[in-house]
């Protein structure tokens, strides 16, 4: 029988560091007028955040529910008049282009691969996409303000036109916000892919495993599966020679150069989960450079590089507790899992995982609509849990109507969650994009990996070290312990090093004190750890927002907001132990208020799918 490739399988499926440049004058602004259709790929389900890959096989209706691994993006860039972003020719000085309905600025900045040992050779440069949203109001012009969303992997392009005039309309419209395509990403080339090919990435996603102690022996599954996964990914990007380049402190360093070529001395920046990171590191290596800093959602630098994943779970089981402890507040007729007290509410849905570990639901092809049967099991239960956590506001009325369900039997209300918003395409829809090749995409899971391990010691773990640091994981979140085990073994099998990693120190005395905003309890980025960061920075203050999920936009909070603003504005900082309180509270009835920008932008940013980084996929 003659060999079928999986393209033609698909056709028959469907047929039946560093030296500092000295920043140059302003970029002149070269205009193209093109239109542009919005994009209608967009990532599903909850305020993200940013991680890694969780993924449940739902044929072909899996889903994006919460953070790092990201949909396949739609099969063109196509407006009325074809614009897209290699109609752009790849500059080393930033030339902008208009964009995206004329709304915004584009440009691809040519930088070298290499930053300690530049070249123009090709094959050792990579084009930057970079995108600008214009300041509107220019009497008291503040210059550019970048903002970095999360993953890593995340897409600044796309984030910046999903929610680039929220953030200004907090930050003051007397800003531009810029952001880029981290390299590896989306628009920038060349891209992180580990399989050349969509289908053969989602047909591995099919395959996976479930949550690492599901039943025995599955933490083993797991393992060999990261393993697997590391070799293809490392043969397949080997040529390109960009996973020796892709660690933190290769962004940080484009981004400097990105921040130099606006004609700025000194950057303003405001990151999200992993973009803490990022902001972390360049305020570590470039101290002098930091004019305005908001730090959101904070990642421990020193658990991020040293590949420790064990206090990044600090605050998870808190959110679990507030929602039993909201849901009892809330009553029977607002929250659908009511007990009579929260421990009872605790007890129930331990009962209810018990029951469908044993017992998986089966959702009829009548009840779903689908043309296959579906299957929810206890994985599909667990890390459902997991990502309602990312967004209590949004999530915790809806994940106790589903596990009430669930009780019954009745997994249509599950299915008709996860499927709520819009799914990834069907496997043989995909158009195939080269890594060379730009694209819009919310981000790009194989590049969470990529950026992890780059940033990470070299992996020296064994199946038998992942299983107790698992067990760890468990006595830490006995809650979702499990389904974060992913962390560690992201790198397990990776041979390829990069030339350039910071490692520290994590300190330095910025031009301006650094401002970290953290939710009272965060779910995968803890309080302790903007505590631990800070200790860093002289002067730099903690904000604490009194609400639950991940980064402060889980919660809509004027006071948060209007302290951000104060910040960009005019540098001042709140008051060390200064607390927010937010808008709303979970199993409230919200809806949006007309009341002043802070309120309206924080309210409309809470209710959006962030994409930061660390979310689970259905």
């Amino acid at each position: 029988m003659p060999h079928i490739t999986m393209t033609q399988h698909c056709i028959l499926h469907t047929k039946g560091e560093i030296p500092v440049p000295s920043p140059p004058h302003k970029a002149t602004t070269t205009s193209q007028w093109r239109s542009w259709k919005s994009i209608i790929s967009i990532i599903v389900g909850l305020s993200s955040l940013l991680f890694l890959l969780r993924r449940i096989g739902w044929g072909e209706n899996r889903i994006i529910v919460i953070v790092d691994h990201f949909p396949t993006p739609s099969s063109a860039e196509a407006t009325s008049t074809d614009w897209k972003w290699s109609d752009i020719e790849p500059s080393k000085t930033l030339q902008w282009h208009r964009c995206y309905n004329e709304t915004y600025d584009c440009a691809r900045l040519d930088v070298p691969m290499d930053w300690l040992d530049p070249s123009d050779e090709p094959g050792r440069r990579v084009a930057i996409a970079v995108i600008r949203l214009k300041a509107t109001e220019l009497d008291d012009y503040k210059g550019p303000l970048f903002f970095n969303p999360g993953g890593p992997g995340g897409s600044g392009v796309y984030a910046l036109k999903d929610r680039g005039a929220l953030l200004q309309t907090i930050a003051g419209k007397n800003h531009d916000i810029i952001s880029f395509d981290p390299r590896g990403i989306g628009a920038s080339v060349p891209r992180v892919d580990c399989w050349g090919s969509q289908e053969k990435s989602r047909l591995w996603d099919l395959r996976d495993v479930g949550v690492v102690d599901a039943h025995p022996g599955v933490v083993y599954d797991a393992f060999a599966r990261a393993t697997a996964l590391s070799q293809i990914c490392e043969r397949n990007m080997n040529s390109s020679g960009l996973l020796s380049h892709i660690s933190t402190a290769s962004h940080a360093r484009d981004l400097l150069e990105i921040m130099h070529q606006t004609g700025q001395e000194k950057l303003r920046y405001w990151g999200f989960s992993y973009g803490t990171v990022l902001g972390g590191v360049f305020a570590a290596m470039y101290p002098d450079k930091v004019e305005r800093l908001v730090s959101d959602g904070n990642v421990d630098y020193r658990e991020w590089h040293w590949q420790s994943y064990i206090n990044f779970l600090h605050d998870t089981d808190k959110v679990m507790m507030a929602f039993y402890d909201f849901c009892h507040k809330a009553g029977p007729s607002k929250c659908d899992f009511y007990a009579p007290s929260p421990k009872a509410i605790e007890q129930r849905l331990g009962k209810l995982l018990d029951q469908i570990r044993k017992h998986p639901v089966i959702v009829s092809v009548d009840e779903s609509g689908s043309d296959m049967p579906q299957l929810i099991t206890w994985s599909h239960v667990k890390r459902l849990t997991s990502a309602a956590l990312y967004r209590p506001i949004f999530m915790f009325k809806k994940f106790a109507s589903v596990l009430k369900a669930l009780e019954g039997g009745d997994g249509l209300p599950f299915y008709q969650l996860i499927n709520s918003e819009k799914s990834a395409p069907p496997i043989c829809s995909i158009e195939a994009i080269p890594p060379n090749v730009p694209r819009l995409e919310e981000g790009n899971g194989d590049a969470f990996p990529a950026i992890l391990c780059a940033d990470s010691p070299p992996d020296e773990d064994t199946a038998e070290g992942f299983a107790e640091y698992v067990e760890q994981l468990k006595q830490a979140s006995t809650v979702v312990g499990d389904v974060n085990a992913l962390f560690r073994i992201a790198c397990v099998g990776r041979k390829i090093r990069p030339k350039w990693r910071y490692t520290g120190p994590f300190e330095g005395n910025t031009s301006h004190p650094i401002l970290y905003v953290a939710n009272i309890a965060d779910n995968v980025t803890p309080l302790i750890s903007a505590t631990n960061n800070s200790v860093g920075f002289p002067g730099s203050v903690v904000l604490v927002q009194n609400s639950y999920g991940h980064t402060s936009l889980s919660a809509a909070s004027t006071c948060t907001a209007g302290y951000i603003r104060a910040y960009f504005q005019n540098g001042t900082l709140p008051n060390p132990g200064t607390t927010c309180e937010p808008d709303y509270q979970p199993f409230e009835n919200v809806s949006r208020a007309s009341r002043n920008e802070l309120s309206i932008a924080s309210y409309e940013l809470s209710k959006m799918s962030l994409g930061f980084g660390f979310t689970p996929t259905f």
